[in-house]
């Protein structure tokens, strides 16, 4: 499921392998949920952002990895590598088809009886609403966590009034060289919420456009104090252009471009005629802000999934296996160590989730990382299984990082793990989100 770098990756495995994948790919194109931030480099290079399997299908139709050393957009990523990658699978790969269900035929979670011998049904809704459901031997979710950003309130939970305040919210870093979104933003003040490396994307595009647009200023709003490593590994992240990145953001906020409202934890948003009022959980009050951009991370989408037996972390909602691995309280960056099939394991035999949806709410997602998931599964399914517990990836070294610690103060942890929050981030203008 998800026709995205991970889950083409995992079809060109299966190929390799002798297998036949069948992608359904919700949206109309390879990499739908790439596309949507195609204006932003990302600053792991072409040489890191691209598989074997997938280079070795491609290599007879005459395509070449661009300049290994070269860092793409998610819009050169998208039609330059999965979308050649996605025609070279040819009909293995289904656009406008919406996975609505994945069950064992004939049995839902509950029955045990012969459970592991009945092929998995996946229901399917395609694009013109017809519905069916297909036999699979086994189900690779790689449908990722795009579609669930996290919400504004800092209890996990939308705050009071942010649905009705939706028309002045947005979830995704704005893309301002488009003149609609540019003009939401030129001369009005800007919530931006979050910690990571999507905020200081926005911080860094906001204070630019405050540079040609008079009256533009972003409000940036942390759950946490400042700490020592807020704003990254700077000059010592061996990410250069993430550590220029938090260096940016640095200088909008000491520049004036953009503020700081530090261990504010937002319960309510309100109306204030056209403009909105933030609300702490301490009854604190910001002045009125036109627009409000959250980014407080993505979560994954499990509902579909309900008749499956997974076995989740109750924390990360991620494979208890994989999240002591990856917990963001404990993990930063370059912790994360390559693992495979045995950590994505679920109670339900065959049935995985990988890249960005294994993470569940954890952000220190790599490329290289899904690749190897996904190699070490289809190994698994091939029956080479000597293969499936072999790591065959050595991370590059991904910089400096903070430590760990997702709450308030300095006392839980000496950084929020915001240099390492989004390892294989991206840029915009100079600057990076998180993906």
């Amino acid at each position: 499921m998800g026709a995205g770098p991970v889950g083409l990756a995992a079809a060109a495995h299966l190929v390799d392998r002798g297998l036949e994948p069948l992608v359904l790919e919700a949206g109309p194109a390879a990499g739908t949920a790439v596309r949507e931030w195609a204006h932003v480099r990302l600053f792991s290079p072409w040489a890191e952002v691209t598989d074997p399997a997938a280079e070795k299908l491609l290599a007879p139709t005459g395509w070449t990895r661009p300049d290994a050393t070269t860092y793409p957009t998610g819009g050169d990523w998208a039609e330059r590598y999965l979308q050649p990658l996605a025609d070279a699978l040819g009909d293995r790969v289904r656009y406008g088809a919406t996975v609505t269900g994945v069950a064992r035929a004939g049995r839902d979670r509950i029955v045990d009886a012969g459970r592991d011998r009945q092929p998995f049904t996946v229901h399917v809704r395609s694009a013109d609403g017809r519905e069916e459901r297909i036999a699979a031997r086994a189900v690779i979710d790689a449908s990722g966590t795009w579609s669930q950003p996290g919400p504004l309130g800092a209890d996990g939970l939308p705050a009071l009034g942010e649905a009705t305040a939706a028309d002045h919210i947005s979830y995704r870093v704005p893309d301002l060289r488009d003149a609609r979104v540019r003009a939401r933003y030129a001369g009005r003040r800007t919530a931006v919420v979050g910690s990571g490396a999507s905020a200081f994307t926005a911080l860094a595009a906001l204070a630019d456009l405050a540079e040609e647009e008079p009256g533009t200023h972003a409000v940036w709003i942390l759950r946490r104090d400042l700490t020592g490593s807020t704003y990254g590994g700077g000059e010592a992240d061996r990410l250069p252009a993430r550590g220029a990145l938090g260096l940016r953001a640095k200088a909008a906020v000491e520049g004036g471009r953009a503020s700081a409202v530090t261990a504010f934890r937002t319960q309510a948003v309100e109306r204030d005629a056209d403009r909105l009022v933030l609300v702490a959980e301490d009854g604190r009050r910001l002045d009125p802000v036109d627009e409000v951009i959250v980014l407080t991370g993505l979560r994954p989408e499990l509902a579909f999934l309900s008749e499956v037996r997974l076995g989740l972390d109750e924390r990360l909602e991620a494979p208890v296996a994989l999240a002591p691995l990856i917990d963001p309280n404990v993990h930063s960056c370059g912790t994360v160590r390559p693992h495979g099939v045995r950590e994505l394991s679920h109670p339900e035999k065959d049935l995985y989730l990988v890249g960005m949806k294994s993470y569940g709410r954890a952000p220190t997602f790599l490329a290289l990382t899904g690749y190897e998931q996904v190699r070490s599964i289809a190994a698994a399914l091939a029956g080479d299984h000597e293969a499936a517990e072999r790591v065959e990836l050595t991370l590059p070294e991904t910089g400096v990082c903070g430590g760990a610690g997702l709450y308030d103060t300095p006392e839980a942890g000496d950084g929020d793990g915001g240099c390492c929050g989004a390892p294989g981030t991206l840029r915009i203008g100079g600057a990076g989100t998180g993906c």
